[in-house]
This record gives C-alpha cells, sequence and structure tokens, in this order.
C-alpha cells in the first residue's frame, strides 16, 4: 500500500508571547518572554508566584457568551485556535466531505480548573453534592475536539490522546497516519492545556519541578544555561489543519509545510525524570527519521522539549549528540519553551507551529534568557542563544516528551 504525502495548510495559535499565528512568529523572532506575576489567582503563598498566562483573551471573541460558560478555559482555547487555523486554510465546508474529515487532539490535563473549582465548593459546603450539571462535560479531556467537530460538523474520527506533555504532538503524529493511511483526508490537530490554577502551581511545586526565580520572572525560563531551576507553568493551545496532499493540491490550498515523519518511544525508566542518557530520546529521534525515510544529514534543525530543568535539558542534548554525530555541531537548536514556558500537553502543537514557521520564513527562533555556560553541554553545539538566527531551513524536527516517559518527536520538510 502507497503511502499518501500529508501536508499543512492552515495554522492557529494562542500562547502567552502572542494570540493569533502573526503575533506569535513576532514574539518568537524578537525573544520576548511571556512570564510574568500569575493574575489568574492569588499566588502570594506558592512557591512560584509567576507564570505564562495568556494576555488578553476574550473567549466571546470566538465562542456565543452562553456556550463559554459551558467550557474550561482549555476547551476556548482549542476553540480559538481551531477558527483560527480553519480560517486560514480556506477549506470550503460546502464542497469538502465532512465524513472524511477528523478532529484529534492533544490535552494532557483538560479541565484542571472545572474539577479543581467544583470540588473546592463542594468541600466548602455543608456535604450536600451541588455540584454544576456541566462539571464533567467542561472537566473531560476529550470535550474540546468534541466541540471543535460540533462546530465545523466534522463526522470523521473524533478523539483526544492523554500522554502528559506529549500529548498533542502524539496527536499530530496519529492525524498523519490517519492520512497517509487512507482513512481521512483532513484532520483538524493540535492541542491544549489551561493548568495556571492554584492545583497545577501547587502540584507543581510540591515536585520541585518548576523555577522559583521569583525575582526576575521574565528570565526564569532559561534551557541550557547553568543557572536553570525548572520550568515555567504555560497555558495556550496550537492547532494545525492537515491534509492529504493531493486534496489539497486540487484546491489550490496554500501549503505550509510537508509532514514527513513522525516517531514514538518510552524511557521505561522513571515516573517523571528522564533516563541520564537520553536512550528514550535517542529511540524516538531514530524512530521518527526512519519513518520519514531521511538520515540524520537531511536536518537542518530541531526544536528541542528543552524544558529548562537540570536533568532533562542535558539528557536532550546527549541523544541528539549520539543521534546526529558530527552533524549535531551544524544543527540549528533551539529551545521556543525559553519565551512561552512549558505549555504541558499543548506544547508539542505549539512548537510544531514555530517550526514549520521556521520553514517558511528562513529564521530559527532563539533560546533566550542564557547567561552562563553549562559545563555538562558540549559547546560545539549551535544552541541560537539569546538571538534568532536565518537560515535555509529545509527540514526541522521538533521533539516533545512527558512525565511517564512518553517520547513524540516530529519531522517537518518545506516543500520542493
Amino acid at each position: 500500500m502507497e503511502l499518501k504525502r500529508v501536508v499543512v495548510t492552515g495554522l492557529g495559535a494562542l500562547t502567552p508571547i502572542g494570540n493569533n499565528i502573526e503575533e506569535y512568529w513576532n514574539g518568537l523572532i524578537s525573544g520576548q518572554s511571556g512570564a510574568a506575576p500569575v493574575t489568574h489567582f492569588d499566588a502570594s503563598k506558592f512557591k512560584t508566584q509567576f507564570a505564562c498566562e495568556i494576555k488578553n483573551f476574550d473567549p466571546t471573541d470566538f465562542i456565543d457568551r452562553k456556550e463559554v460558560r459551558r467550557m474550561d478555559r482549555f476547551a476556548q482555547y482549542a476553540m480559538a485556535t481551531a477558527k483560527e487555523a480553519m480560517d486560514d486554510s480556506k477549506l470550503d465546508l460546502e464542497k469538502i466531505d465532512k465524513q472524511r474529515v477528523g478532529v484529534i487532539w492533544g490535552a494532557g490535563i483538560g479541565g484542571l480548573e472545572t474539577f479543581q473549582d467544583e470540588v473546592m465548593a463542594y468541600a466548602k459546603g455543608d456535604g450536600t453534592p451541588r455540584f454544576n450539571p456541566f462539571f464533567i462535560p467542561k472537566m473531560i479531556a476529550d470535550i474540546a475536539p468534541g466541540l471543535i467537530s460540533i462546530k465545523y460538523g466534522f463526522m470523521g474520527p473524533n478523539y483526544t490522546t492523554v500522554s502528559a506533555c506529549a500529548s498533542s504532538a502524539n496527536a499530530i503524529i496519529d492525524a498523519l497516519n490517519s492520512i497517509r493511511l487512507g482513512h481521512t483526508d483532513v484532520v483538524i490537530t493540535g492541542g491544549s492545556e489551561a493548568a495556571v490554577t492554584e492545583a497545577g502551581m501547587g502540584g507543581f511545586n510540591a515536585m520541585h519541578a518548576m523555577s522559583t526565580r521569583n525575582d526576575d520572572p521574565k528570565t526564569a525560563s532559561r534551557p541550557f544555561d547553568a543557572n536553570r531551576d525548572g520550568f515555567v507553568l504555560g497555558e495556550g493551545s496550537g492547532a494545525l489543519v492537515l491534509e492529504e496532499y493531493e486534496h489539497a493540491k486540487a484546491r489550490g490550498a496554500k501549503i505550509y509545510a510537508e509532514v514527513v515523519g513522525g516517531g514514538l518511544s518510552s524511557d521505561a525508566y522513571h515516573m517523571t525524570a528522564p533516563h541520564p542518557e537520553g536512550i528514550g530520546v535517542v529511540a524516538v529521534m531514530e524512530n521518527c527519521l526512519r519513518n520519514a525515510g531521511m538520515k540524520p544529514e537531511d536536518v537542518d534543525a530541531i526544536n528541542t522539549h528543552g524544558t529548562s530543568t537540570p536533568l532533562g535539558d542535558v539528557a536532550e542534548l546527549k541523544a541528539i549528540g549520539k543521534v546526529f554525530g558530527e552533524h549535531a555541531k551544524t544543527l540549528n537548536i533551539n529551545s521556543t519553551k525559553s519565551m512561552t514556558g512549558h505549555l504541558l500537553g499543548a506544547a508539542g502543537a505549539v512548537e510544531a507551529i514555530a517550526s514549520i514557521l521556521s520553514l517558511e520564513h528562513g529564521i530559527v527562533p532563539p533560546t533566550i534568557n542564557h547567561e552562563t555556560v553549562d559545563e555538562n553541554i558540549n559547546p560545539e553545539l549551535n544552541l541560537t542563544l539569546n538571538e534568532a538566527q536565518k537560515r535555509d531551513v529545509k527540514v526541522v524536527m521538533s521533539n516533545t516528551f512527558g512525565f511517564g516517559g512518553h517520547n513524540a518527536c516530529v519531522l517537518f520538510k518545506k516543500m520542493d
């Protein structure tokens, strides 16, 4: 069976550094930090008092006011970016076969704020269960793709992938395979997350996973820097319209890039810590290259998982060295989490979009906030530090990993 080619024909982004694709890209190449003191709740008693929040977002710009009350923020974010991606794709809903259009979405947690608020309200009461009838529909992680499919009438595959911070990268790979195998013509894919809540902040603080640089939030996310002290919690959403190449060509669609491969692996090592030698990361990048029919030398740039944690950054760069050998020194390696923070289940989609825009514009966004060299990191690697770099990027890799040892890797190629 000959696999079909898959291309990207629409993009949508809602991030801590921009509420649409244009703003997001400008924020990336200018090295803008999205970190600031928390506004969603009073964080004064928390170890970490800042995050990368969405700013100036009004869901009623995209969704009927009545419906907004029935959606957790993570679903609102999903609806906003799906609309931007759909508008960008210029798909004619009257002409496409909606039974061959799917929605495959990623969310690592789902409606955490809804769950938290309902349980806290119950705990403060007299013990009588008075829960909102929309509690469960607002909270479940699979509601986002359900709502997108309802809005547009898409009747193809519809589900959520949940693999912690790798969730939306998993969704992209599932979407790729659905189209490759001929099951669908178009899939709206991506991911969203809204975990900047008391429960999210408190939980990650208890794990000692987050930066506590409260005196200078904007520089707190500092991947690869010797003085990094954990990730910065972020929120937002990224949406991509993936489409079978001949289907896109027939309607004259703008094509951003081709999705040429996806790889998955497991660390099988620890609940939260990466293997110190990055063996699972080595496997996922090799699997992705094999799936794409490419060699390490074909890759020009890698948007790393790069969360700004002491263990994770070193393990990933060691793995890149093992997979790419001497070619690793010629790569542009970066971490856009230095600007957006860690969007958890939405990270894979938002970073895939950054990678695709690198192909389109010939610019690799920087890894900002780097001040001190880490002696555990190969000094010959080009980590695209502090300033964007121009480069004719033809093939770019996007890495995303999650608690539980979940690893996902996607390869995008500029169209010939």
